[in-house]
């Protein structure tokens, strides 16, 4: 479709340069309004005038083509996002100027960053799509998915970054987590990323420091990914999530559950380049489970 359109501007475009052109024989060809005159004889250039009306009529229509294109391409971003064309799909939602736009982009250059990108250039363009991600909550507060975008592209760059400096992007995580899900309360991926926020840090801190400093607790996390269940129990991503949380609280005590959850995960299918991304990550961390089971056998 895009091509038609790009097809349809090159056209009118060089029908009116063919009209521009001959534009001295309009001007130099009057037509006798005779017939019309009261009086006298005049002669106007009305060839010259329907040129002028040509080039406004054909002047709108390339700019209502151009309208189509750009309705089109937050689409597009979304099939370059499902076909695994992350950085293409970041810069088309960036051209696009709009919250939409800008949160798509955000999610999509965090996701090549993560899982394509060198080593080397993953910090920064976690940056840039931290960018992006604010760029999508200015341009509308009330989008759900930006600040769900902002929340997770600075949890995913305070990866990248020394525990000081990560430490103090906690708080800013969670609140843009939960500003999206003030917004929209069934939102299923915000439920996931509060429950990891939770889990993460009790798994990091320990449960007393964790509830302590920042309010992080284990029933937090566990009801979160119970939620996110609960709204979409076929999801990919919220069977996977939950049992990576489970695994951050306690890898002992919740061993089974996680294993159970990652079997899940395993056997629905991929609906598209990131879920496929994700069947990946659960095979693996189901085999670490499995070999961490092995090393325990064979201390007895």
């Amino acid at each position: 479709m895009p091509d038609l359109n790009i097809t349809l501007v090159v056209g009118t475009l060089h029908s009116v340069s063919e009209l521009l052109r001959k534009r001295s024989v309009f001007w130099q060809t009057p037509i006798t309004l005779e017939p019309l005159m009261n009086s006298r004889s005049k002669y106007y250039p009305v060839n010259a005038v329907c040129l002028f009306f040509s080039c406004c009529l054909a002047f709108v229509c390339v700019l209502s083509l151009i309208g189509v294109a750009h309705a089109q391409s937050i689409d597009e971003a979304k099939a370059a996002y499902a076909q695994g064309r992350f950085a293409e799909a970041a810069r088309i939602g960036e051209r696009l100027g709009t919250s939409q736009g800008f949160a798509l982009s955000a999610k999509s250059l965090s996701v090549h960053a993560n899982y394509i990108a060198k080593k080397g250039e993953k910090k920064e363009l976690l940056e840039q799509a931290v960018t992006l991600a604010r760029k999508a909550v200015t341009s509308n507060p009330g989008n759900a998915d930006a600040h769900l975008q902002l929340a997770r592209t600075i949890g995913r760059r305070a990866e990248t970054v020394g525990v000081f400096e990560a430490a103090g992007e906690a708080e800013k995580i969670r609140e843009s987590t939960e500003n999206a899900l003030r917004i929209n309360p069934k939102l299923v991926a915000a439920h996931l990323s509060l429950g990891r926020w939770h889990s993460e840090l009790v798994g990091a801190m320990g449960s007393f420091m964790a509830r302590t400093v920042y309010g992080a607790r284990k029933k937090d996390a566990i009801a979160s990914f119970e939620k996110a269940l609960a709204l979409a129990p076929n999801a990919k991503a919220v069977s996977l999530q939950y049992a990576l949380g489970l695994l951050a609280l306690d890898d002992y005590q919740y061993r089974g559950k996680a294993r159970d959850l990652l079997m899940r995960a395993i056997k629905l299918p991929a609906k598209d380049a990131y879920e496929r991304i994700l069947h990946t990550e659960a095979i693996e961390a189901l085999n670490s489970l499995n070999e961490s089971d092995d090393d325990d056998d064979d201390d007895y």
